[in-house]
């Protein structure tokens, strides 16, 4: 995002409380408040959640206008971080002060009026370009909003703009070669940063988004996962990101409404729209929006039953380990009961059909998005000749290649397929432990470095484990979704919450998985449990 649009020449800047009281089911909306209170300071506006604005607007603390203002002067001011691809100043600026008018005169506004939210660049926007970051799409706008957006745009959100992400959310960096790269060193030269060291990536796919909300620009948004892009991100900028049910993908158990013409599409399967904010009440906020269902309330931890896989816990580094045994002791403090159970076997038997299902259905799906939504391009291979990104060149050469065709009907064998098996496993061992979620590290490790020269490194990652300095077993990309990843595959809900800083000032992020279905209780206790642990600092930029 830039106010010079001559510094990018692909993308252009577009003119174009509690929660359970805030929304207690479908239906309900927020009146205007007082204006008879002292407003709130630009540095207090910044530290506002989802939740708190909604509920300053109605104390009459803080219009619209003043805050649209902030966070607008706020993203300018980071634009280096590169988080935003467009900027939708001219339209947010004219919605807030059409609330504040409405407000003003006592018409009866949606219970998300005058939230401003930021909406990842591969989610469908009728008034806003939808790039995807990649140059095949950098002039194509939808028709129609996909249908989480519309939820909380009919609902009274606006729109401040669309985030950067990894190339077509094909990755877990969001160092996107096509916002620029670097004439003599072919590095890429604007990749998205995280706010707490600018060195280090932000996590990806949804990048923009979580840097966004992490550095303030933002309260809330909209991010999408496949294997980890709500929640990788969210741990490694500080804040929360939430994975709905997917069930059996465009089938029974999906949560949301969006199609895989809502969006750009990887996986039917497993692709789905998620919510992102600072707190696990903005996101139970928003989903009870795009769903119409009530906001849940805190669980409470006492005598909660949670399963603690070794699976999951094993070969953590140290730093992250720190965080995540204090968070657990807090935890055990308020009561928990943790059940020591692994799901034996599942990291082999997600392995196995992980790859196999995220670039198959590409082949197909791809060509269907661009055909519903009047793309300029139709192909993969159209697609393919406009891509940037040395990482995302090469997983669409595998689907290009359709190279993984045979291992994916092998994977998707009802009740014998790998991916029965592991739904499977999951039911079970729900069933069988009598726990109502799995508690772990979102990642192993916290934010890597940035890798300007490949996007995503296909080489190892220096970590220390137990005080000896090692490497991680896989790459990048195979790092940071190692725990995040097989719950995309079973079609189970997933939510990362910020759990505290390491000694570096690093993130971390602990995530519980569910069962299908159980969408509303993981809220309820990830808002529980960010009571225990407390926010996270926010980052000194």
């Amino acid at each position: 995002m830039t106010s010079n649009t001559s510094r990018r020449n692909f993308f252009k800047k577009t003119t174009a409380v509690s929660a359970a009281a805030m929304l207690g089911g479908a239906g309900l909306t927020a009146c205007g408040g007082s204006n008879s209170v002292s407003p709130l300071s630009e540095s207090a506006q910044l530290e506002l959640t989802a939740t708190q604005v909604l509920a300053a607007y109605k104390a009459g603390t803080l219009t619209a206008t003043a805050y649209v203002t902030a966070l607008i002067d706020r993203a300018k001011t980071l634009q280096d971080l590169n988080a935003m691809i467009t900027l939708h100043e001219a339209a947010a600026l004219a919605a807030a002060k059409q609330v504040d008018a409405d407000r003003a005169s006592g018409k009866t506004l949606g219970v998300l009026a005058g939230l401003p939210i930021v909406v990842k660049d591969n989610i469908n926007t009728k008034d806003l370009k939808t790039t995807g970051g990649t140059s095949s799409l950098r002039n194509f706008t939808p028709k129609t909003n996909a249908p989480s957006v519309q939820k909380l745009v009919d609902a009274g959100a606006i729109i401040l703009g669309k985030t950067n992400l990894h190339e077509w959310a094909f990755g877990i960096t969001s160092t996107n070669f096509t916002l620029g790269i670097d004439p003599i060193s072919k590095e890429a030269n604007r990749p998205c940063k995280n706010p707490y060291d600018t060195t280090r990536i932000p996590g990806g796919s949804s990048g923009g988004t979580a840097v966004a909300i992490a550095a303030r620009f933002a309260p809330a948004g909209l991010g999408t996962d496949t294997g980890g892009s709500t929640r990788v991100p969210a741990s490694f900028c500080g804040i929360a990101g939430f994975r709905p049910s997917v069930g059996e993908g465009a089938g029974n158990g999906r949560r949301y409404p969006d199609t895989a013409n809502d969006a750009l599409p990887i996986s039917t399967t497993r692709d789905t729209v998620g919510p992102m904010g600072r707190t696990v009440a903005d996101l139970a906020l928003l989903d009870a929006v795009i769903t119409g269902g009530a906001v849940p309330t805190a669980k409470t931890l006492k005598g909660l039953k949670i399963g603690i896989p070794a699976a999951f816990w094993t070969d953590l580094d140290d730093a992250v380990k720190t965080v995540a045994d204090a968070a657990k002791k807090k935890l055990a403090d308020a009561g928990v009961v943790f059940v020591d159970a692994d799901l034996t076997g599942i990291m082999a038997l997600n392995d196995a059909i992980s790859f196999p299902i995220a670039l198959h259905e590409p082949v197909a799906a791809i060509p269907a998005y661009l055909t519903a939504n009047n793309a300029p391009v139709t192909t993969v291979a159209q697609v393919q000749a406009g891509l940037a990104s040395p990482d995302v060149v090469g997983a669409f050469g595998a689907i290009a290649g359709d190279v993984f065709a045979a291992a994916y009907a092998a994977a998707m064998v009802p009740t014998t397929g790998g991916r029965a098996q592991l739904q499977k496993l999951y039911k079970d061992y729900f069933a069988a432990q009598g726990v109502e979620c799995v508690l772990f590290p979102t990642t192993l490790l916290a934010a890597p470095k940035i890798d300007a020269a490949t996007g995503s490194s296909s080489g190892k990652l220096p970590y220390t484990v137990g005080g000896v300095a090692k490497q991680t077993a896989r790459d990048t990309f195979g790092t940071c979704i190692f725990h995040t990843d097989p719950c995309t595959n079973a079609g189970i809900p997933s939510l990362s919450i910020p759990a505290g800083l390491t000694a570096g000032g690093l993130p971390v992020g602990m995530e519980i998985d569910g069962p299908l279905g159980s969408d509303a209780n993981l809220l309820a206790i990830g808002m529980a449990m960010e009571a225990v642990w407390g926010s996270v600092k926010a980052p000194a930029i």
